[in-house]
């Protein structure tokens, strides 16, 4: 076995990826995106113990955010880079424990994890030590896996915080729990119970850091409105703008404005159409492609520049002739990619480099027309409210379906699409991310002017579905969550799909069918602790599965 990897739905056999990661992720990356777990934990124990001596290090909390996010799926590929963030860390956590020292603060070494013991300084010494601090070395199988768990839950709340923080909203308590979080995954003396307990924190603090950005994003650019997005292309050069942060929206709009360059959204950057903020911009024309495993021929025929913002990058084949003009940035990146810099003393990222590169390319070629219609989110929703509520009365609405969370290349996720196609007509479905892009061009009507298909946004605006929920259990005047006609059939991918998950645990929603697997890094007991307490299952077929949501079986 030469690496080990089971965080993300596609792990190999639905075990682990052993020698070369499904998503394209090579050995020596993989041992250094655990080396940076690792050294992670290791500072994280100083960050924690100097917040209690009074000690807090924005820098530190930024910098733990940002290096959590590089080693989510398929969102930094780069081991030059991950290399970078792990002596950051290591020189990070020196600093801040002589600072504790100079203050009267120290430690025995028995005292330390190994995390926190341990500062490497050459490549030999990454590579040796990443071959013994990854998953495994955690023997017992139940507490390896809840200390996954709870990792993965950390990393979704690292992204969804990273993105809130870039549009100027903290909070401290968050920053807290993250770094308390990873230091108990290096405590052997927590128990099976104690890690449990600790899962359900980490979806409470899911909805915090959700919560928070949805405030971030709608102070900056408005609540998303009901919108009709163009699929079409226009004869101008474009730049296509991928993944999830809308700082990196907003400032590649500005700079591109009278250029004579069009912006496209791709996957998972659709949902910026629905903002208000950004429709006053006319080179903005719309999203080109579906979700991101289909990015190898899409940024082919788009002829153009292409800006990945965060996850979800594929590697391109050897025959790819767009590697040149593909660009990261954040905590996203690619071996032969090139990087535009975060930003420096308040100043926005300078994408004049690919601007310019765009107006030398060809117009994207078109690949589909007409609309798609979003902007579904909370407070649009709320607009609807009454006339939701007289169709769920009069009976016209029979159930709602949330089908939020990921998209992904395996041929087991048709089952979503026929799943939304054999849905009777009688039926809405709640979506956000990537997976609506199994069904959201499907042209499924609507009811009495509600469209059958309501997408709140990204993955991170699955908030604002907990929120529509919430919001009829107190218009329908019920006690429990459960009781509303609301079933939930989520597709997951990667770890911000497991923090999602857990935080509508924390809310108390129960019965969730998840798919198209069960995540590999469950083991059967903890399992079990999921479908007893919470009633989690996996998906079936689909005739079997809408009779049971439908209570029809």
């Amino acid at each position: 076995m030469s690496m080990f990897c089971f965080q993300c739905q596609e792990a190999a056999k639905n075990e682990a990826c052993t020698t070369k990661g499904v998503c394209g992720k090579e050995e020596r990356t993989s041992d250094m995106q655990d080396l940076l777990v690792f050294a992670l934990k290791g500072l994280s124990f100083y960050a924690h113990e100097a917040r209690k001596n009074n000690i807090e290090k924005d820098e530190i909390n930024s910098f733990i955010f940002r290096a959590l996010f590089t080693t989510i799926t398929n969102t930094n590929f780069d081991d030059d880079a991950i290399i970078d963030y792990i002596k950051d860390a290591v020189q990070h956590k020196l600093a801040l424990k002589h600072e504790l020292e100079q203050n009267g603060i120290s430690f025995k070494k028995e005292e330390l994890p190994f995390a926190a013991q341990w500062h490497g300084y050459t490549l030999d010494e990454f590579e040796r030590t990443a071959k013994v601090v990854g998953p495994l070395e955690t023997q017992d199988e139940d507490v390896r896996s809840l200390r996954e768990l709870i990792t993965y839950g950390v990393k979704g709340i690292a992204a969804y915080g990273e993105h809130a923080e870039n549009l100027g909203e903290k909070k401290p308590e968050i920053y807290a729990f993250m770094q308390r979080a990873l230091v108990a995954t290096t405590d052997d003396s927590l128990s099976v119970d104690d890690l449990v307990g600790l899962t359900m924190e980490t979806g409470q603090y899911g909805v915090e850091v959700m919560q928070l950005l949805d405030k971030a994003n709608t102070t900056a650019y408005g609540n998303p409105e009901i919108t009709e997005v163009n699929l079409g292309v226009r004869n101008n050069p474009g730049i296509l703008i991928s993944g999830h942060d809308m700082k990196d929206m907003e400032e590649l709009l500005k700079q591109t404005e009278g250029t004579g360059v069009d912006v496209y959204t791709h996957s998972e950057m659709l949902p910026a159409n629905y903002y208000p903020a950004f429709k006053k911009y006319d080179h903005f024309v719309g999203n080109y492609g579906n979700a991101w495993w289909k990015q190898k021929e899409e940024f082919e025929s788009f002829n153009g520049p292409v800006l990945f913002t965060t996850n979800c990058i594929v590697p391109p084949s050897k025959k790819s002739t767009y590697k040149d003009r593909v660009f990261t940035t954040g905590s996203s990146g690619y071996p032969g990619f090139k990087h535009i810099p975060n930003r420096e003393d308040g100043q926005p990222k300078d994408f004049s480099e690919i601007i310019e590169l765009a107006k030398k390319c060809d117009s994207p070629q078109e690949i589909e027309t007409g609309t798609i219609v979003g902007g579904f989110a909370h407070d649009q929703v709320m607009q609807l409210a009454d006339k939701v509520v007289d169709a769920v009365k009069s009976g016209a609405i029979r159930q709602f379906f949330v089908m939020a969370g990921c998209d992904g290349r395996m041929k087991s996720r048709d089952y979503y699409t026929d799943f939304a196609k054999q849905l009777p007509e009688d039926t809405v479905i709640l979506t956000a991310g990537c997976a609506k892009y199994r069904y959201n061009k499907l042209g499924l009507g609507n009811i009495g002017g509600i469209p059958r298909v309501l997408d709140a946004g990204q993955c991170n605006d699955s908030y604002s579905l907990a929120v529509i929920a919430m919001k009829l259990k107190e218009v329908f005047e019920l006690n429990d969550i459960n009781d509303l006609p609301i079933s939930y059939n989520i597709a997951w991918y990667e770890q911000k799909a497991v923090i999602v998950l857990l935080a509508l645990l924390y809310l108390g929603v129960k019965d969730i069918h998840l798919g198209p697997t069960l995540p590999a890094f469950l083991s059967p007991n903890v399992t079990n602790v999921l479908v007893d307490k919470f009633g989690i299952a996996p998906i079936n077929n689909v005739e079997d599965d809408i009779k049971l949501f439908l209570n029809e079986a």
